[in-house]
Order: C-alpha cells, then structure tokens, then sequence
C-alpha cells in the first residue's frame, strides 16, 4: 500500500516508518521536526516538511502522495504541559488532526490509522483495561485524543473514512536503526538509561507510597516494533474500530529500574521524590481484542527483551540523533 505517515520523524512514527518499508509498503512521511529528528525517517520514504499552520500545506501534501492510507502519529504528548498549556494541545491534537481527516476524505483515502492513548480512559475503574472502560480523561492531553476519537465515528458514519484507533500504553525499546530520543524526555526507560551511560547523576521516582507490592507505580511496556506491527494489521480493509495496545503484564518503577540495572551492568542511582499528580497507581492493558480480532501477536513482550533493544541502541547514540 501507499501510506502517508504523519509524525513519521518521531519515536513511534519513525519505527511505524521502518516497518512499513520493510513490509513492502511505499512511505511518505510529513513532519513538521518541532518534536521529531530529520534523520529518523529512514532514506526509503519520501520527506515531505510540513508546515501545517500554512493554509492547504496538509491538503496539498496528501493529494501529491495519493495515499491509499493515513497513519496520524503527530501530536504533542506531554501531559503535564499540557495542564498549563492546553491551548496547544487542543490546536494541534484536534484542530491539525481534523485537516489531516478532512484531506482522507477530499482525497479518496480509504484508511485512516489513529495513534491515540490510554490517558482517554483516567483514572480505570479496574484493571486489566478493556476497550470498554469508561472514557474520562483527567488532562487536555486525552481530552484532546478523545475528542479526535469522536470525530473518527462520525467521519466513518457520515463521509465512509474507515478509521481505526490504537490507545497505546507505555511505548518503549528500539529497533536496531531507530530510538527514542524526545527533547524534554519523560519517558522513563530513557531516562534511567541515561544514567547508566553516565550522562545524568541520578533518576527520580516519584511516590512511594502507593498500594502496590513495593510502593511505586505499575505500568504496562509494549515494544515499539510490536506496536508498529499492530499498525500494519490496522491496514487490513474492514478492520475497525478502538483497540488497547499493551503486554497486559505490568512492571513497578522499581522493577524498571533493577531492569535497567541487569541490562546495562550498572548500578543506577535513584532519588525519591513526592507523587506526581494525577498518576493512578496502576496501569495495564487487555489487548486481548487486537490478538483476536486483528490476529496481533507480540514478538518482545519481556521487559528484559524491551530494555535490551533500548539500552542497545543509547550505547551506539548516547546523545540520540544529536550525533
């Protein structure tokens, strides 16, 4: 197929990007580099620089590629800055998203891939996460992805823009080309790993105090190449709908850190600090309906596996692609 990838400069759609190319699909990906990195889009895909606050840059840009599908990777991610500036997060996560849906249906695009999040759901009233929990998020950020979510079901109802919506957990690792380098890192398998390289003095853990085994938060890592495999079974016609992207087993912080410790050899120096606001103390998907319904299954759903691919590749680019 002919995908148009949108955000492809970043993490998730750069390796989305790769995956694709190697399946055999043509790639073009717009990007506008204020988050993504130039020399993460792999040399087979066609680069187009995006200026999305142009009037008719994203039409004109979907018309030249004639895309038979569009995977929308970009969008500002930060939750909490997007608690003191949700302007931004409401501009770019629904207003530059709806251009991007109304260039699918201008142009006859049959497929569009939505890259949402679990922060839709808030605070779940239990876990594992199913795909019916109800959606009540507790930041712009998932309000804003929630929002666009919306406008999918009716744009398929309404103009037939088969859509199809991942609501990703905690992405993480590498592929052996491609990682994760973000300018204002929050990630924490990064970060962590970043002190093992001797880059930073410490890592921080905020809380704990939380009702889990060791008192610090549980989340569910899923490899990125797993989640970029997801993507492409997305692309199957008739496929659609909202799917939970995750391992279903949850790791602590703690746990994460010993990880990164037996990976990378090194002893890693921890602070604690207070809890963070608004963060629930444990977070793990069901992606039991993307194994059914799609056929997904993940190839490194072991967190050493995950850490090991990640801590491969900050050892080759410790200053990511800054170098």
């Amino acid at each position: 197929m002919n995908v148009f990838v949108t955000g492809g400069a970043g993490y998730i759609g750069s390796i989305c990007t790769e995956e694709l190319l190697n399946a055999g699909h043509q790639v073009t990906v717009y990007d506008n580099l204020t988050e993504g990195h130039r020399l993460a889009v792999d040399a087979r895909a066609k680069f187009i620089l995006g200026k999305p606050e142009e009037p008719g840059d994203i039409l004109n840009a979907v018309k030249s590629a004639k895309p038979d599908a569009i995977m929308h990777f970009a969008a500002n991610a930060l939750v909490g800055e997007s608690m003191t500036n949700p302007k931004k997060y409401f501009h770019n996560n629904v207003v530059n998203a709806l251009k991007f849906a109304d260039a699918a249906v201008e142009c006859g695009v049959k497929k569009f891939v939505f890259s949402s999040t679990c922060a839709t759901y808030g605070p779940p009233d239990r876990v594992p996460m199913t795909e019916d929990l109800p959606q009540r998020p507790i930041n712009p950020y998932g309000e804003a992805k929630l929002m666009f979510e919306k406008v999918l079901i009716w744009y398929q109802q309404i103009y037939k823009l088969e859509f199809i919506a991942f609501r990703y957990f905690n992405a993480a690792g590498a592929s052996e080309k491609f990682g994760e380098h973000h300018r204002i890192e929050t990630h924490i398998i990064p970060n962590v790993l970043t002190v093992a390289l001797g880059r930073k003095p410490q890592c921080e853990i905020f809380g704990t105090d939380y009702p889990t085994p060791d008192g610090t938060c549980i989340r569910d890592y899923i490899h990125i190449v797993d989640l970029a495999q997801a993507h492409m079974l997305g692309l199957q016609p008739g496929k659609t709908g909202f799917y939970n992207l995750g391992n279903g087993d949850g790791y602590s912080v703690r746990q994460v850190v010993q990880t990164c410790e037996k990976i990378a050899g090194k002893k890693i120096l921890t602070v604690e600090k207070p809890r963070r606001s608004g963060d629930p103390p444990r977070l793990v998907a069901s992606a039991e309906k993307a194994v059914r319904e799609l056929g997904w299954k993940p190839k490194f759903p072991k967190l050493d596996d995950i850490v090991a691919t990640a801590w491969a590749w900050h050892k080759k680019h410790p200053n990511g692609y800054a170098d």
